[in-house]
C-alpha cells in the first residue's frame, strides 16, 4: 500500500507503525491533516473536537457535505479518513479531558486559549506539538519543543477570514513536518514558518 512512500522513507516506514498522534480540531486544518496523515501508516490517531458541522464550514472543510450538518465533526472526519489501516479514534469532548500516551500533538484549532492548554500539556508530558494557523493569505507553522506560545505576545485573536487554498497549503506543510518527525527524520524544532501569499508566495523561517 505504501510502496511509493517507502521509496523515500525506506526502513523508517516501520517507525511510523509504532506512532500515536493526537489531532486537536476537526475543522479546516483538521480536514487536511487527517486526509494526509491518515494514510501514511501510523499506529493510531486520536481526533478530538466537540463541534458540530455547520453550513459555513463546508467550503473549506472538504470532507464534509450538506447532509452532514448537525453531526459531530470528529466522528464524520474519522469515518471519512479511515481507509489505510490506521486506527482512528474520534473523541467528542474538550482537549482538557485527554489522557492517552502519544508521540505528537497536531494543533488544528483556531482558539488561542486551547493552544495554551496544548502547550502546557505538551511541556508537562515532554511531547512536541505542531502549531498551525491560517488567516486570509497568511499561514504560520511551528514545531514547538522548548519554546512556547509566549513568543506571540498576545492573549486572544479572532480570525477575520480564511481562504480554503491557504488552509490546504498550511495543512500540507504541517503534515509534511509531522511525517518527517514521526518517521525519525531530521526536523527543525522551535522555528516558525511564516507563509505569505498576499502577492507572490513567500515562506520565511524564523528562530523563535
Amino acid at each position: 500500500m505504501f510502496r511509493r512512500q517507502i521509496e523515500i522513507l525506506k526502513e523508517n516506514q516501520k517507525i511510523l507503525e509504532t506512532k500515536s498522534v493526537l489531532v486537536v480540531g476537526a475543522g479546516g486544518l483538521g480536514n487536511v491533516i487527517m486526509s494526509e496523515i491518515g494514510c501514511i501508516g501510523l499506529k493510531e490517531i486520536f481526533l478530538i473536537d466537540f463541534d458540530q458541522i455547520e453550513l459555513h464550514n463546508i467550503h473549506r472543510q472538504f470532507q464534509f457535505k450538506e447532509e452532514d450538518i448537525g453531526k459531530y465533526k470528529s466522528k464524520v472526519l474519522a469515518d471519512r479518513t479511515h481507509r489505510c489501516g490506521t486506527k482512528i479514534i474520534p473523541i467528542v469532548d474538550k482537549f482538557e479531558t485527554f489522557d492517552k500516551k502519544i508521540d505528537l500533538i497536531i494543533d488544528c484549532t483556531d482558539n488561542f486559549e486551547v493552544r495554551k492548554k496544548i502547550d502546557k500539556f505538551a511541556k508537562d508530558n515532554n511531547i512536541p506539538w505542531l502549531y498551525g494557523s491560517v488567516e486570509s493569505w497568511i499561514g504560520q507553522v511551528c514545531l514547538f519543543k522548548e519554546k512556547n506560545l509566549d513568543i506571540f505576545n498576545i492573549n486572544e485573536h479572532k480570525v477575520s477570514g480564511v481562504m480554503p487554498s491557504m488552509v490546504g497549503l498550511v495543512g500540507s506543510i504541517q503534515a509534511s513536518i509531522a511525517t518527517k518527525y514521526l518517521a525519525g527524520l531530521e526536523v527543525d524544532f522551535d522555528k516558525l514558518y511564516y507563509i505569505d501569499f498576499s502577492k507572490d508566495l513567500k515562506i520565511n523561517l524564523f528562530k523563535v
